[in-house]
């Protein structure tokens, strides 16, 4: 018998359309639409839909991603051997890393998406689609966690961000690579991660604010002031190099850390982590180290971000914060 894969819908391109393909596109097509737009899809599992929400992923809350994670928890509880989301591009990897966080199943959850909406020619929804339930129903996924899965390429949901604006193949793994591909409608799995941290608790749906900045030449560090009038929960700085930081910001963040803010620092390359001991001067990651600042490791400044809500929703004091950013970002 074929297995079990339940597919939610939260919108994005692969489920945008117009008039005419010239004209702009918006969300139109449930998840009802997207499975009766590849039928091959039932040669391959037994499929169930459902569409979650219907949004462009700029617009997507926590609270959709909460239900997300509900309808992924309630799919396995009913059999389905995985479960595939389809999600808009532009946040896919912030989505796809929180949901990481919070998913302890041995099923996998796969993300797609479509960077060509159905009106066009060159629409790759429907291989996307395809792509997913094959990797869902694959007992190769299985304690993989969350996955993604566009242009035939299997990444984790760690590593994974997407790194141009346009391109098919925008998803990457930059400094990683990706877990396997697909070959002729099976996954081939090349590699597993060496370790997978247990889940943390899913959140309560309450806003936890916390703004993320970019470090850069010739600032004066004017903005920490800004950023402390808005009474933030943490404050994410995304910084040259290995974990560097502006001298005036440095200090100004300084003040803001010895108050009660925790300060993550993240790499703003896209690439490689944050170290601890290689460089020593005013801003470095040693210096920063040495003042209380939190180093985001292999983490971007965008998942370092989810991860610091989730720990400080679910009641983590400072020193909770740090060990969860050792646990997370190595």
């Amino acid at each position: 018998m074929l297995p079990q894969i339940s597919v939610g819908a939260l919108g994005g391109t692969i489920a945008m359309s117009s008039q005419s393909a010239t004209s702009p596109v918006n969300p139109q097509l449930g998840a009802e639409d997207l499975i009766a737009a590849v039928p091959d899809l039932q040669k391959v599992a037994r499929i169930s839909a459902k569409t979650i929400n219907n949004v462009a992923s700029p617009a997507i809350t926590m609270s959709d991603v909460l239900a997300a994670l509900r309808y992924a928890e309630e799919a396995v509880d009913a059999g389905a051997a995985g479960v595939v989301l389809t999600h808009g591009t532009d946040t896919l990897e912030e989505t796809a890393f929180l949901l990481d966080l919070m998913w302890g199943r041995e099923e996998p959850i796969v993300i797609t998406g479509a960077m060509r909406s159905p009106n066009l020619l060159s629409s790759d929804g429907p291989a996307n689609l395809m792509s997913a339930v094959l990797t869902a129903a694959s007992p190769d996924a299985r304690g993989l966690g969350v996955l993604v899965v566009l242009d035939d390429t299997v990444h984790a949901a760690r590593t994974v961000a997407k790194t141009d604006a346009t391109a098919l193949s925008t998803f990457q793994s930059p400094g990683w690579g990706p877990l396997g591909r697909i070959f002729e409608r099976e996954l081939h799995l090349q590699f597993r991660p060496a370790r997978r941290e247990d889940a943390l608790p899913a959140p309560a749906d309450e806003p936890v604010r916390i703004p993320i900045v970019e470090s850069a030449v010739a600032e004066d560090g004017e903005w920490v002031a800004a950023l402390a009038g808005m009474n933030p929960r943490a404050i994410v700085a995304s910084g040259p190099g290995v974990g560097h930081l502006a001298v005036p910001a440095a200090h100004a963040l300084e003040e803001l850390i010895e108050e009660g803010t925790p300060v993550i620092v993240a790499s703003r390359t896209g690439a490689g982590r944050t170290l601890t001991r290689t460089y020593g001067y005013p801003g470095s990651e040693a210096d920063l180290l040495e003042h209380g600042f939190i180093l985001a490791g292999s983490l971007t400044a965008r998942k370092a971000r989810l991860l610091a809500h989730v720990l400080l929703a679910t009641g983590a004091d400072a020193e909770q914060l740090r060990e969860g950013f050792a646990r997370f970002g190595r």
